[in-house]
């Protein structure tokens, strides 16, 4: 336990030492991987499959913003689909522009929970989010969440679909614009999702703010048997054809890697909890306080033999050693 508290410290020191460059480079890699995912789901248009506009495109969103990554990923979403049919790129710009006026009025720096859902839904692995935002975020990031789900399904079924699109005629155009909107909205998997997800988000984020020892532990257990149970009441409702053993598999793999990202941001030792009283002219305080886990890294000590010092005192022991060889021969 010891070496992996150290292993802690270390990770945690080299972060602090370079963390602007860190920053860049996972900026760049999330950049890389949601663009990456966009291309290999529709690539449709030719420009954007390129890799050097990938590059570019990634290496973009690493110097600015990270909500511009959000808006570069919706340009390659729409530029695919404009490439598929003009009645797709419509209906989701329309997807989009919800979405933004929801996401930009509630939760305006909840860009990651926007990006790495549809991606965690690509890796087979969604149920990592919703704990992981009641464990860092609030409540509200339930509408970011949503978004990200709402853009999995919608390109999911639009992937799934694209030899029906492109008609000639305007009505068919029509329908096709209709059948869009109306099959993401109407499906049953994914309106499942997001209440489970949703409820799961609110009864994590509630118990890690509660005042118990193990909060963090107890409200990652509780959270992935709160999502498998609420996943398999949604497919009971809805009947959303959900693969109940990949929910299983997905959800242990979420608690694994929880309960890794845990011992690095909120690992306390409750053996040595203090209850602390005090007050004010206006109040009286009760604090509960619980140390952080912290271990000393054993610091490395490198002597320096200054060349000149070495070489002279190399010469002193030597004179010293010819002078008692002369005085014994002298005896």
């Amino acid at each position: 336990m010891t070496s992996l508290l150290e292993a802690r410290q270390y990770v945690k020191q080299f972060y602090m030492k370079y963390e602007t460059i860190i920053t860049y480079v996972w900026k760049f890699f999330l950049a890389l991987i949601c663009l990456g995912l966009i291309n290999s789901e529709l690539g449709y248009h030719s420009t954007l499959n390129n890799v050097l506009i990938l590059l570019m495109a990634s290496l973009l969103c690493t110097i600015l913003p990270t909500n511009f990554t959000v808006f570069m990923s919706t340009l390659f979403i729409l530029g695919h689909l404009y490439k598929l049919s003009i009645e797709s790129a419509a209906a989701a710009f329309i997807v989009f522009i919800l979405m933004y006026l929801l996401y930009f009025r509630f939760t305006p720096k909840d860009t990651l929970a926007v990006l790495l859902t549809p991606v965690l839904f690509a890796f087979h692995i969604p149920y990592l989010m919703p704990v992981a935002l009641g464990l860092f975020s609030t409540p509200l990031s339930i509408v970011s969440m949503t978004c990200g789900i709402v853009v999995y399904y919608m390109l999911t079924y639009i992937s799934g679909n694209a030899t029906s699109f492109g008609g000639s005629d305007i009505q068919e155009s029509a329908g096709q614009f209709q059948a869009i909107i109306s099959d993401t909205i109407g499906n049953k998997q994914m309106l499942a999702m997001i209440v489970a997800f949703a409820i799961t988000l609110a009864i994590v984020y509630f118990i890690r703010r509660a005042s118990i020892d193990h909060s963090w532990e107890i409200a990652i257990i509780a959270g992935c048997l709160i999502e498998i149970l609420c996943i398999l009441v949604g497919e009971l409702v809805f009947e959303s054809q959900i693969s109940f053993v990949g929910v299983i598999f997905g959800t242990l793999i979420s608690g694994i890697i929880l309960k890794a990202i845990q011992f690095f941001a909120f690992n306390l030792d409750y053996t040595r909890t203090e209850n602390v009283q005090f007050e004010d002219d206006e109040y009286y305080y009760y604090v509960k306080a619980v140390p952080k886990v912290t271990v000393s890294t054993p610091e490395r000590r490198v002597k320096k033999i200054n060349r000149s010092q070495a070489t002279k005192s190399q010469s002193t022991t030597r004179s010293t050693s010819s002078d008692r060889t002369m005085r014994d021969l002298d005896n």
